[in-house]
Formats: C-alpha cells, structure tokens, sequence
C-alpha cells in the first residue's frame, strides 16, 4: 500500500481507503461487511468512510460493531463521518439536518455513538448549507476539534468558491479551517477535481477524498449491453444518480475502455481506479464493493498504475474527450 498526505496536513491515509455507501446496513450483510472491512485492513488501507445519512445510520451502527471486535488499535486507522442530511427520510424535523451549530454538534456525538468510537479522525460537511452563516459551521467545527470529538473536518461536493469563503472566515478569526474536499471523481465526473479546484491546491494545500471511481458501476462494464437490474443504480432513490450516470455518452466511452483495457491487459474496473490514482491531487480513492473478490481486484490498481504511460494516457484522453479545458493533469 501506498501512502499519500491529506492535502497539507500531516495526516497519512492509504491511497486506496474503503466506504460503506450504499452496502453497509443494505446490500450485505454483517458478515460481509466484516469480510470487507477485514481484507480492506490487511490490505494496507487505514481509511474507513462513513455518513450520518448512509442507510439511516445503520451503516456506521455496522461499522462501530465490527471495529469494537477488532484487534486493530485505534491509532492504526481513520474513521470518518458526514453532517448534512440528517438520518433521511421526509419526516425529519429543521433542526435535524443541514449545518447548523445544534444539528453538526448532535450529529457528531450521534456518530460517535453508532461507531462506537471517542473521536472521528475526518469529519465532513456533506453539502454546502444555504441556510446558514458559513461563519457559524466553521466555527462549529473549530470548537468540536478543540474538545478533541474531531480531528481535521472538510467539505463534500462545495464549489471551490464556498471552500475558499470557509478559509477565509477560519483566516479572519484565526480558526481551524477545512483540511479536505470529498468529491465524485472518475473518468466520467472531472470538473470538480481538475479545473474548480486547481487554485486550492496551491493555493491553501486542499486534500481530497474521492469517491466513485467506478462511477457507480459504470466503469466496470457491466452496463454495456443495457441496464442490469438489482444493482446499486436500481436502488430506489437513486433515480438521479441512474439518469446521470447512463447517459449515452458515458456508455459509450465505457465500451471503448472496456476494449481498450484489454488491449494493455486490465480489467476495466483496475484500469478506471489506477486512472485515478495518476491525479497527484488526490489523497485517496475511495473503494467501494459487495464481495471480497471484487475489492481484492481493485486493489491491482496500485501496480497497474505503472502501465499508465503518458502514451496510454494520452490515448484514454482520445476515447474520454472530456477533460477539462484548465486542467494540467
């Protein structure tokens, strides 16, 4: 395993991490999620990502179960947690979502509570909040850090505009500012990570954890021939995730690469994570599977990366014909 700082922190973490999204607490069981978590570890990883909202919270209740009958000590790994969107659901009440002082303090000890855990290593801001001051989450987020409940908190899916005005409040009343960005980043989703972002990394040392590096199965091939079901763009309330991810286009840069893999000897799924991996601006790449097989191949990524020649990135660039116009990746 390899290890990549967190932006400008002095914080490690695998450069392939594991996340419970969509699986923990839904599409496998305990056992699994054990399985995963097992393998994941003693492959190197020592990022475990995690959200209030994943199903409803039973995602971290299954993650603090099986971290509470490891052997691992605490200090081997991070475990992060999410605020924004509450538990989910359409009978949540104002004050048990988005990212004011009461629901991002509640939401922290709740997260501790369902991890088991006495403090969250990472702790993000799901969404940009509209609703409140940035003034009041930054320094929300501060506070929790000096209590020791957090150590470093960040930003999932904000505009570089909306990271930079968190920065600059911390900077104005000398407080502790976001350390890192969550975004979706993959073949097909690239905006965010090489052109919103370029100045941030320069300019205030932003790290990144991204996430869907298969674009939600997309990158796999396994939607070439026409929608699977029982997959996790089947999954009701993901209709917008579904929409987006299989546009015609996108499917057909899937066949190509599909080809194209074969042709330097990848399995897709390898070729789209070691694509990844390629951006020196991203910390760690989230990995996300239903079966100990699936993760154990994605985890060839780290060597196959070397196949990656500028030449091969090229001509992925010629089958992609999406990159970003600013963009020096």
């Amino acid at each position: 395993m390899e290890y990549r700082r967190l932006g400008k922190s002095g914080l490690q973490l695998s450069v392939l991490s594991f996340g419970s999204w969509l699986t923990f607490g839904k599409q496998v069981g305990d056992a699994t999620a054990d399985e995963l978590m097992t393998v994941a570890y003693d492959h190197g990883v020592n990022f475990f990502d995690n959200a209030e909202i994943y199903s409803r919270g039973q995602s971290e209740i299954v993650m603090g179960e099986i971290l509470k009958k490891k052997s691992w000590r605490r200090d081997s790994y991070v475990v992060s947690s999410k605020v924004f969107f509450g538990l989910g659901g359409s009978d949540l009440r104002p004050t048990q979502k988005g990212l004011s002082r009461k629901h991002v303090v509640e939401a922290c000890e709740q997260s501790l509570e369902r991890l088991q855990v006495d403090y969250l290593d990472l702790f993000f801001c799901h969404r940009h909040d509209k609703q409140t001051p940035v003034e009041e989450t930054v320094w929300t987020m501060h506070n929790l850090i000096q209590q020791g409940k957090i150590l470093y908190w960040g930003t999932s899916e904000w505009t570089a505009a909306e990271i930079m005005e968190a920065h600059l409040v911390a900077q104005r009343h000398s407080l502790i500012g976001p350390t890192m960005e969550q975004p979706q980043y993959n073949m097909l989703e690239r905006f965010k990570v090489e052109e919103d972002y370029q100045l941030l990394y320069t300019s205030l040392g932003l790290g990144t954890t991204v996430w869907s590096p298969l674009a939600s199965g997309v990158l796999t091939g396994k939607y070439n021939e026409g929608f699977v079901k029982e997959t996790r763009l089947g999954i009701e309330g993901l209709e917008w995730l579904k929409d987006r991810t299989l546009a015609q286009a996108n499917l057909e840069r899937a066949r190509k690469l599909t080809v194209f893999a074969k042709e330097i000897g990848l399995s897709m799924p390898v070729l789209a994570i070691a694509w990844c991996l390629k951006n020196e601006h991203v910390s760690s790449v989230i990995l996300g599977a239903s079966k100990a097989a699936q993760l154990v191949e994605n985890f060839q990524a780290l060597e196959a990366r070397n196949k990656l020649t500028p030449e091969i990135m090229d001509r992925i660039e010629l089958i992609l014909l999406n990159k970003p116009k600013r963009s020096d990746f």
